[in-house]
This record gives C-alpha cells, structure tokens and sequence, in this order.
C-alpha cells in the first residue's frame, strides 16, 4: 500500500492524459456525416457542385398585362376612337347597340330628309320668287294650308322621334338584376377610383399613363400596348362579359363624369350624390373613354380604361387581388382538433406481473 501510494499521483495524471486524448480523438470523428444543402427540392449541393447564390427570374406570365390585369389584344378599330370616322363607336352593349341603331336608321334619315327638303325649298324661294321674275311684289298675307302643315309636321316628327327615345331612356335606367356586379366609379382630380363592393370592396386607383420623356424616376412610360395616348391607364378596370355591370357614379370633389363611348354610357359624378345606371357587355376587349365633364385644369387627362374578360378569367382576377367571387360558396372551416387526451384512445390495462 505503501509503494503504490508512493506512485499514484503519477498514475493519475497518466490516466487523465490518456482520457484527454480519447475526447479529442471522439470529437474529431463524427458519429454521422452532416446533411447536405439543398437550392431546389431533391438536389444535394457536394464538394464539386457550388450551391447556387440566387434562383433564376421568374418569366413574365404571358396572360397577365404590365398591371396585373388580363392581358387583352387592343383592336385599333374597337373601343377607341378612328381617325376618319363619322359615325358612332361599334356598340357592344345591348343599350348602344339599340341606341346606334336609333341613330343611324332613325333621327339620320329624318335629319338627312329635313335637310335637304329646308335646303331645296329655300333655292326654290331665291329662284321663283327674284325681282327679275316677280317685277310686282306679291300681295299674299298667308296661306292656311301651308299654315297647319308646317305646324303640323313638326309635332308628327318629334313624336317619332320620342316615342323610341322614351323607350331608351327607360332601358339606360332600368334597375340592375340581382345578378349583377356592382362597379363603383369616385371621381378625383384628376384620376379615378374604383371599388367592387360585391367582390370582397377591395379598391384600385387608375391614372393616366405619362409619355416617354415626361415620367418621373420609376415611373412606367406609356408604351403601344396600353392603348392610345391620352387614353391609357396604369390601372385597368376589368368586367366581366356576360353578366349585367351596376354602375355607380360619385365625386370627392368636383363634377366629373364616366364616359365610355362604345358602352353607349355617359353618367355624371356629382360630389355627394350616387348615380346609377347598368349595362352587359357582350364582346371581351379593351374600351377607352374619359372624363366628359369639365372638372379643372387637367380635365382632359382622366382617361378611362376598361378590359371585358370572360367572366372566369374575371373570377381568377378578383382573387389575386384579394377579393372574392360573388355567388360563391365561402370555404368549409375545419373541423376543431380534438384534444390529445380525447384524440388517442386509451391504453389496455396491464394485468400486473406476478412472481413465478
């Protein structure tokens, strides 16, 4: 006991040592080898392969214009103005179509008539009643036919004309259907904002779309595809077709009103005053108007813009901006989770173990 007392202290620190070296030698040698990186779903990054710094950019989505709407093909000769035309935009609402035909095949015709008949009996006048064939001035103080017909005439005219007109009149305003999706127009100095009550209210503020040379620092320039100048927007209203459009005008300032000519639509925006009218359009494409109510120095640059979708494309559109579709059944909330106790049934009871 003596001697090994006399060496322990150089026993131990012999096996400290030796502990020492064992926990470096364990430390140094993993138990499993480390998980490698991934940059995508089922890619291992090694040694020879670098992880990528970035993922690539997503590509621009053929189906959605610069503003996050539809992408819609403008047609030079629909929804806009022509240069040289005479008559009224090609209708694409049940309204205009009626209303153009009124004035193409009605108050034309009879316009075109009275013009001419006013023009020929006045040449008829300076030719037969001159001074060098009338050398004696007519003494007729009047003439009582001539007197109940151009009295007459009139009133017959004017009634063919309101008789369709009243008939008009009262389609424009009729009420909307129950069907129909609500827009809501508000008049600003000078922009517009737009709110789909039926879709969730959400909101969208449409201004006119500068020239190149004339925008400020990040601002987007006008470019052929958003439509004529004076005419495009950064925000495009998007309808859908088919379904009955409930209009509704008003104004957080001054006068304005919304005007698209291809819709056969003019509806003033009065500052606390709501304005309704309705109309369906039947044919998808890209419409323009404008504000047509003087309203202040930049009065004529309030466009409008206006993208008719079938109406699923319309639903899609309402969604991503985070609305919702009218009619549809709202989503079916989850059942509660049971609790863990409730959840998992209870164990078997163990019989207890009994000595052999």
């Amino acid at each position: 006991m003596l001697k090994f007392g006399r060496y322990s202290g150089l026993l131990a620190a012999l096996a400290a040592t030796g502990l020492m070296m064992g926990s470096i030698s364990h430390a140094q040698t993993p138990s499993a080898a480390p998980a490698a990186t991934t940059t995508a779903p089922g890619v291992a990054v090694t040694a020879d392969q670098p992880a990528a710094t970035s993922a690539a950019p997503e590509a621009p989505n053929p189906l959605l214009a610069v503003d996050g709407g539809p992408a819609v093909a403008i047609k030079a000769d629909a929804g806009q103005p022509v240069d040289g035309w005479v008559d009224v935009q090609n209708q694409v609402t049940p309204t205009g179509k009626r209303a153009a035909w009124m004035h193409g095949f009605v108050l034309m015709p009879v316009i075109t008539a009275i013009s001419i008949f006013v023009l020929a009996l006045l040449v008829w006048c300076v030719v037969r009643y001159r001074r060098a064939a009338n050398p004696v001035a007519s003494k007729t103080s009047h003439n009582t036919m001539i007197e109940v017909i151009w009295t007459l005439a009139p009133v017959v005219i004017l009634v063919g004309i309101a008789i369709p007109s009243i008939g008009l009149l009262q389609a424009q305003f009729k009420p909307a259907p129950s069907n129909a999706i609500t827009l809501k127009a508000v008049g600003n100095q000078w922009y517009w904002t737009y709110q789909y009550p039926d879709n969730g209210g959400f909101e969208i503020t449409s201004n006119i779309l500068k020239e190149k040379g004339e925008t400020a620092e990040g601002e987007r320039a006008r470019t052929d595809a958003d439509g004529p100048p004076l005419l495009a927007t950064d925000n495009r209203v998007v309808l859908p077709v088919g379904v009955p459009i409930r209009l509704l005008t008003t104004s957080a300032d001054v006068i304005h009103a919304w005007a698209i000519p291809a819709f056969w639509i003019k509806l003033d925006a009065i500052p606390g005053r709501i304005n309704e009218t309705n109309f369906t359009i039947q044919k998808p494409g890209v419409y323009f108007g404008q504000c047509s109510e003087l309203c202040g120095a930049r009065h004529g640059y309030m466009p409008i813009t206006v993208v008719a979708v079938e109406k699923p494309v319309f639903d899609q559109w309402v969604v991503a901006k985070g609305g919702t579709v009218k009619g549809a059944a709202p989503a079916a909330e989850a059942p509660a989770a049971m609790p863990a106790a409730a959840a998992a049934p209870a164990a078997a009871p163990v019989a207890p173990a009994t000595d052999k």
